[in-house]
C-alpha cells in the first residue's frame, strides 16, 4: 500500500513538474501583453501628437518628403508584419498545449520563418527603396536646366542667405530665413567656413551636410504654400540647438515681387536709433541695405522688422528681445561670436531695437 502511495505521489509530483513550464510561459506571455499595452498607449499619444506641424516629416509640403514619409509607412507596415507573426508564433507556443514538433518540422520552420520569409521581406523593401533613389535630389540635371539657385552658409550659429542669378552672382543677402516659389525647383548650394552643419528642413526633404571648404548640392520643391522650419542636423558647438530658420513657400507671382523689392528695403536713415547702430560700430558687423552699414561678419538686418525671430529662432521678434539680445546675446545662445553690448548708456539698446523692428 505504501508503495502505491508513493507512486501516486510521484505521478502526480511530475505531472505538476510538466506543466509549471507552460503555466510559467501563459504567465510570461500575459505580463508581456500587459507590457506592451501600456507601452503603446504611453508612446502613442506623441507620436499621434507629432505627425504633423512645420518641422514634421511626416506632414510632407514637397515631392521628396513625400517619398520618404511614404518609405517610412511602407518599412513601418513591413516591420508590424514581422512583428505580428513574431506575437502569433509566441502565443501559438504559450498557449496550445501540443508535444513538441520533430526535427522536420522545426528545421522547416527555421527554413522559411528564419531565412527565407525575412530575405523576401528585405528584398522587397530594399528595392522600393532604390526604386525611390532616382527622384531623389537630381540636381545635377536640374543645374543644368537653369533652375533658381539659393546659397545656403551655416554660421556659428546662424544661417546666411543668397539668392543668385543664372551666373551665380548674387542678388541679394538675407540671414535666418529663406522664401522659395511653390512648384519650382530650388538648388540648394549649401557650405560652412567653420565647422561642420546639416541642413534640414523635414517638411520639404532630407538632409544634407554642409562641409566646410566643399560646396553640396541639395533640390527641394514646396507643393503647397507655408512656413517650414529647418534646423541644423549635426552638433557644431554650445548653441546647436538654438540654429533654426524658416522657409517661407510663395506663390512664384509673390515670390518675384518679393525678389523684385527687397533691394529697395524700407529704412530710416534720419532716425535716433540708426545713429546709434552706427555710432556704437553696428555697421562694422551687420549690413542694412541702402545704409552705410555693410558690415559682412553677421547677419545681413536689411528688413530685420519682417522676420518672425530673433538670433535664428532662438526668441520672438519683439523690440524687448532684441534689446536683450544687443545687451547680452552670450547668456541667450552660448558661443556666440557677438560681443556683448551690456555697457551701452540706458535707452541705447532700446531705440536701436525699435529702429530694427521698423526695417520691412
Amino acid at each position: 500500500m505504501n508503495a502505491g502511495g508513493d507512486l501516486k505521489q510521484d505521478t502526480a509530483c511530475l505531472t505538476v513538474r510538466r506543466e509549471e513550464p507552460r503555466r510559467f510561459a501563459a504567465a510570461l506571455f500575459e505580463r508581456w501583453q500587459s507590457l506592451t499595452r501600456h507601452v503603446a498607449w504611453v508612446t502613442a499619444f506623441p507620436l499621434l501628437t507629432s505627425c504633423s506641424g512645420i518641422q514634421s516629416a511626416l506632414d510632407p509640403a514637397g515631392p521628396e518628403a513625400s517619398d520618404v514619409a511614404r518609405l517610412f509607412y511602407v518599412m513601418l507596415i513591413g516591420g508590424g508584419l514581422i512583428w505580428a507573426a513574431v506575437v502569433l508564433v509566441l502565443f501559438y507556443a504559450a498557449r496550445k498545449a501540443r508535444e513538441p514538433h520533430s526535427e522536420r518540422v522545426a528545421g522547416r520552420v527555421i527554413l522559411w520563418c528564419g531565412a527565407i520569409g525575412p530575405v523576401i521581406v528585405l528584398t522587397m523593401l530594399l528595392s522600393y527603396a532604390v526604386w525611390l533613389i532616382p527622384n531623389l535630389r537630381p540636381w545635377s540635371s536640374a543645374i543644368a536646366e537653369g533652375v533658381r539657385k539659393i546659397e545656403v552658409t551655416g554660421e556659428q550659429f546662424w544661417w546666411r542667405v543668397r539668392y543668385l542669378d543664372e551666373e551665380g552672382e548674387v542678388l541679394l543677402e538675407r540671414a535666418n530665413e529663406i522664401k522659395m516659389p511653390v512648384g519650382q525647383r530650388v538648388v540648394f548650394l549649401v557650405k560652412s567656413p567653420d565647422v561642420i552643419h546639416s541642413f534640414w528642413v523635414p517638411s520639404l526633404g532630407g538632409k544634407m551636410d554642409m562641409i566646410p571648404g566643399r560646396t553640396n548640392h541639395i533640390m527641394m520643391e514646396a507643393s503647397k504654400p507655408g512656413i517650414y522650419r529647418g534646423v541644423c542636423a549635426e552638433f557644431c558647438g554650445p548653441s546647436h540647438a538654438l540654429m533654426a530658420f524658416f522657409v517661407e513657400a510663395l506663390e512664384p507671382s509673390d515670390f518675384e515681387a518679393w525678389l523684385a523689392g527687397s533691394g529697395t528695403a524700407e529704412t530710416d536713415g534720419a532716425s535716433e536709433g540708426h545713429a546709434l547702430f552706427l555710432r556704437h560700430g553696428c555697421g562694422a558687423c551687420h549690413a542694412i541695405d541702402g545704409t552705410e552699414a555693410q558690415g559682412r561678419i553677421g547677419p545681413n538686418l536689411t528688413a530685420f522688422g519682417a522676420r518672425g525671430s530673433v538670433g535664428a529662432g532662438t526668441m520672438p521678434n519683439t523690440p524687448e528681445n532684441v534689446a536683450r539680445f544687443i545687451r547680452h546675446p552670450s547668456e541667450i545662445k552660448p558661443g556666440s561670436r557677438m560681443p556683448s553690448f551690456g555697457m551701452l548708456p540706458d535707452g541705447d539698446a532700446e531705440r536701436i531695437a525699435t529702429y530694427l523692428a521698423g526695417l520691412k
